[in-house]
C-alpha cells in the first residue's frame, strides 16, 4: 500500500464527514469529553477545565498537593452533598489527621455516612482501596497512597473502570514528575487569602498549567469570621502577629508584608 504524502494529512477536513462521524473526532488541542458520568466540583470555573464538565467516575483522580491535611476538604467539600443525596457515603482511607465530624457534617457529610478506615503500612492502605474500589460504593473514596507505584495505580485505575463512585488518591507534589496511568492529574496548593491554587497536569487535552484560582471559603465560616479574616488585606497593610497565627490556624495564607515579617504559610 503507497504511503500517503503530508499533504493529504495536512487537507483534512471534519467538515466533510458525516455528522455522527465528525462528533467522535476529538483533537488533542481541546478538553475531551468525558465516557463515564461525572459529578459537578462546586466551582464553575473547574468544571470547565475537567473532561466532562466534573469529578469523574469510573476512573481516578490523583490530588497532588505540597502538604497532607491541608487543602483536601477545601477543595472537595462543595462536590459531597450531591454524592450524599442519594445514601452515598465518604470512605476514608488513611488520612493523615483524624476526621473532624462537627467540620465534616457542616459540609454536609452526616456522621452516619462516614466510614473511616485506618491502614498504618503502605500495604494495607493499598489493598484496603482496592477492596472498597472493587465493591462499587455508593458515594465517593478518598484514600491517602502516598508511596504508591504506577503498577499500584494502574491496577486501582482497572479497578475503578467500573466503580460508580468517584475515586480520589491523595499524593505528594513530588510525585508530579513520576509516571501515573491516572486518566486526571490535579494538583492544588494554598493561594493567597482562602483561595486555592489549581493546575491540570493530566487531563484528556491539554493541561492546564496557568493556576485556576478558586475562592474556597467554606459557606459555614462566612457568617462567623470576622471581616479581618475574611479577607487578605493589600500588600501595604502590616499584619500584627496574632493575626499571622490566626491565619496559619484557619489554614489561608496571608498576603506578603512590607514590615519583613514573614507572612506566609
Amino acid at each position: 500500500m503507497p504511503a500517503l504524502a503530508p499533504a493529504a494529512f495536512s487537507a483534512f477536513d471534519p467538515g466533510v464527514l458525516p455528522r455522527h462521524v465528525a462528533d467522535a473526532v476529538w483533537r488533542g488541542s481541546e478538553v475531551g469529553g468525558a465516557a463515564a458520568r461525572t459529578v459537578p466540583t462546586g466551582f464553575e470555573a473547574l468544571n470547565g477545565q475537567l473532561p466532562g464538565g466534573g469529578w469523574p467516575t469510573h476512573s481516578l483522580t490523583e490530588l497532588l498537593m505540597p502538604q497532607a491535611a491541608v487543602c483536601e476538604w477545601r477543595l472537595l467539600g462543595p462536590a459531597l452533598p450531591a454524592l450524599m443525596a442519594s445514601g452515598g457515603r465518604v470512605y476514608l482511607i488513611a488520612p493523615p489527621k483524624p476526621p473532624h465530624a462537627a467540620g465534616l457534617a457542616q459540609l454536609g457529610v452526616p456522621a452516619d455516612r462516614l466510614i473511616w478506615i485506618r491502614a498504618s503500612t503502605p500495604v494495607e492502605r493499598l489493598w484496603v482501596t482496592e477492596q472498597i474500589v472493587k465493591s462499587d460504593p455508593a458515594g465517593v473514596v478518598l484514600s491517602w497512597l502516598p508511596q504508591a507505584r504506577p503498577e499500584q495505580i494502574r491496577r486501582l485505575q482497572i479497578h475503578a473502570q467500573s466503580c460508580d463512585a468517584p475515586v480520589f488518591l491523595f499524593r505528594p507534589a513530588v510525585t508530579l514528575h513520576d509516571a501515573s496511568p491516572a486518566p486526571l492529574r490535579v494538583s492544588v496548593a494554598l493561594a493567597e487569602g482562602w483561595s486555592l491554587a489549581v493546575r491540570i497536569p493530566k487531563r484528556r487535552g491539554t493541561s492546564l498549567d496557568a493556576p485556576l484560582v478558586l475562592v474556597a471559603m467554606p459557606g459555614n465560616l462566612v457568617a462567623v469570621l470576622p471581616p479581618r479574616l475574611k479577607s487578605v488585606p493589600s500588600s501595604g497593610a502590616a499584619f500584627v502577629c496574632k493575626e499571622v497565627s490566626d491565619a496559619r490556624a484557619l489554614g489561608r495564607v496571608a498576603a506578603p508584608s512590607t514590615t519583613g515579617v514573614p507572612l506566609s504559610h
